[in-house]
């Protein structure tokens, strides 16, 4: 499996942005999807996931109300709609994904088996 995300760029704080994420090969395998971002110096931390079998959606605390997470099965896609940016949310958004299995918590990013390279939002101020 691969997942290639792209759609990054710079945005004006308020401003909105989407960030999609493809993904190619054995996608039959992939079950929950899921974004995470990092930010220079930090750790990488949650921001968003998606199940496979009911679409259910999680959110981070900071993402919750702005961002909104969609998956489209046919086309093999993701994307996060982020809305009401704020410079805090500039990072390196990656998408990932994970086959289906035992309850492992969906923030986790060591449960996620499958990483896209990532792109870049910048949030100016």
């Amino acid at each position: 499996v691969q997942l290639q995300a792209y759609g990054g760029g710079v945005v004006q704080a308020g401003g909105s942005l989407t960030v999609s994420c493809a993904a190619s090969g054995y996608t039959f395998s992939i079950g929950d999807m899921a974004w995470f971002r990092q930010a220079p110096g930090k750790e990488r931390e949650f921001v968003a996931a998606i199940t496979w079998s009911d679409r259910s959606t999680y959110y981070a605390d900071s993402a919750k109300g702005r961002f909104t997470i969609s998956r489209d099965k046919a086309k093999n896609m993701m994307t996060l709609q982020m809305t009401s940016l704020k410079y805090e949310d500039t990072a390196v958004y990656l998408c990932a994904g994970r086959t289906s299995g035992p309850y492992r918590p969906i923030s986790r990013a060591l449960d996620y088996t499958y990483w896209g390279q990532g792109t870049l939002v910048t949030v100016s101020s």
